[in-house]
Order: structure tokens, then C-alpha cells, then sequence
């Protein structure tokens, strides 16, 4: 008989989703046995001390089965729906909600879902980038104090009054059992103060898949101020209006 792994971890998809903030999965499964064994030049006592991992990636049931389209024209086959039993709230440890298009909607079923498993004091949720709208519409935010893209800051505090939003000075920020992040690639700093907090991962693991991955070494604190983000991404368009159609 198989062992059990110790880290069942689910990436929740319901749609359409942002590769790049998917992604920062990776990064954690760079912190598990399965993968660390593989690596022969690495000392064996390495893999010893890894937690075992399982990844799930769960998708809501659709009439084309559970293929979920990704962004640059790439599509995934997910290992399972929300209706199964396996992945059922109180099944998994982790749950990464990476960014689907704000704009889109959810049945009820799909937030309930991921609702149960936010309930739940043993499963951290981890939302990546946009994952903070679906995160929102399930009834997450509440009361917390998140992140979020950095951009998109003042339209989320009119959707969700009820929440703290400090994604214009964070990267990555936890409330109780929920972590959120900003903008894509922020995943990767989430995911990497996740594991360094967490008690699923020894930390001589972590960081030396940080250091692989060459991740984690950014400040939980934004350098530059949140105007000149602004204006760096006005001064761009302005700019395009000039430039030449290729």
C-alpha cells in the first residue's frame, strides 16, 4: 500500500486562468520528495526531509469535461471536479486560486465550494492576482485584510467595502488560514513566504527550492510608491498612441 502524502494540495480553476499566475505551483512542488528525488546531484538526506506532495487540479463540471482553458493559448486537463469526493472541503491542506478574467461569473456551487474550504482552520488559501475576485465572490473577504493586483485596488474596495485592501504597499499579505497576493509573478513571492511560514515544509527545503527557482528574494513591501506605478502605466499608453503599427 501506498504512503499517504503529507501535503495534499489543490489548484482550483474553475475557468479560464492566467498560465502565469498558475504557475507558482511550480515552486512549491520544487518542495516536495517527488520532486527533490529526482535531482541525483543532491544529497539523499534532501528528499528524506521533504514532505511528500499531491497536487489536484480541480475545475467546476462542464459540458466539455475538465479541460480549462489557460491564457497564451494553452490548455490544461484538470484531475478533478468539485463534486469529488477526494477534494471535498477538509480533504486538502492547501488551496491556490490563481487569476481568472475579473469580469467573469461562478455558479453558486463553485464559491460554495471553495467557501467550504476557507471555513475550514486546517486549509490555507493562497489567491494569486485576480484569483481575489473569485476569491470575493465566494464570501473570502469579509472582514480581512488582502492584497490583490496592485492596479486594480480602488475598483475592488467598491466591490467589497467590507475589506482592507493594502495592494498598493504589499506584495503578499495573510489573514488568518487566507494569503493573498498582487499581480501575477507576486504569486511566486506568496508562495515563497507561504512555505517559509508554514509548518508543511522544513525550512533548510525551502529555501533551497527558493534558491533553485530563484524566487522569494523580493521585499514584502513595494519599492517604489503607488503614483509612480500609476503614472509608469499611464506614461505607456500615452506612449502607444505614438508608436507605430507594426
Amino acid at each position: 500500500m501506498s504512503k499517504s502524502p503529507d501535503i495534499r494540495l489543490g489548484v482550483f480553476i474553475p475557468g479560464e486562468t492566467q498560465r502565469l499566475d498558475l504557475a507558482c505551483v511550480d515552486v512549491l512542488h520544487m518542495m516536495s520528495k517527488e520532486y527533490l528525488s529526482l535531482l541525483k546531484l543532491l544529497p539523499s538526506h534532501i528528499a528524506d526531509i521533504a514532505p511528500s506532495v499531491s497536487i489536484s487540479y480541480i475545475t467546476a463540471p462542464a459540458a466539455d469535461g475538465k479541460m480549462v482553458a489557460l491564457s497564451s493559448n494553452m490548455t490544461v486537463r484538470a484531475t478533478h471536479d468539485i463534486t469529488h469526493p477526494d477534494v471535498q472541503p477538509g480533504k486538502l491542506d492547501i488551496v491556490l486560486v490563481p487569476g481568472p478574467d475579473p469580469e467573469a461569473k461562478w455558479e453558486k456551487p463553485t464559491l460554495d465550494f471553495l467557501l467550504g474550504h476557507s471555513k475550514n482552520p486546517t486549509t490555507d488559501v493562497l489567491s494569486v492576482c485576480t484569483g481575489i475576485y473569485l476569491c470575493g465572490s465566494a464570501g473570502l473577504l469579509d472582514g480581512r485584510t488582502v492584497s490583490g493586483p496592485r492596479g486594480l485596488q480602488d475598483a475592488l474596495r467598491k466591490l467589497y467595502p467590507t475589506t482592507t485592501f493594502v495592494g498598493e504597499k504589499y506584495r503578499w499579505v495573510q489573514d488568518g488560514n487566507f494569503w493573498s497576493s498582487g499581480g501575477i509573478t507576486n504569486g511566486n513571492d506568496l508562495v515563497a513566504a507561504y512555505a517559509r511560514s508554514s509548518k508543511h515544509f522544513p525550512s533548510a527545503v525551502v529555501e533551497l527550492a527558493c534558491k533553485m527557482a530563484d524566487v522569494g528574494d523580493r521585499p514584502k513591501e513595494f519599492a517604489g510608491s503607488q503614483a509612480g506605478f500609476t503614472l509608469g502605466i499611464v506614461w505607456n499608453i500615452v506612449l502607444g498612441f505614438f508608436a507605430k503599427r507594426r
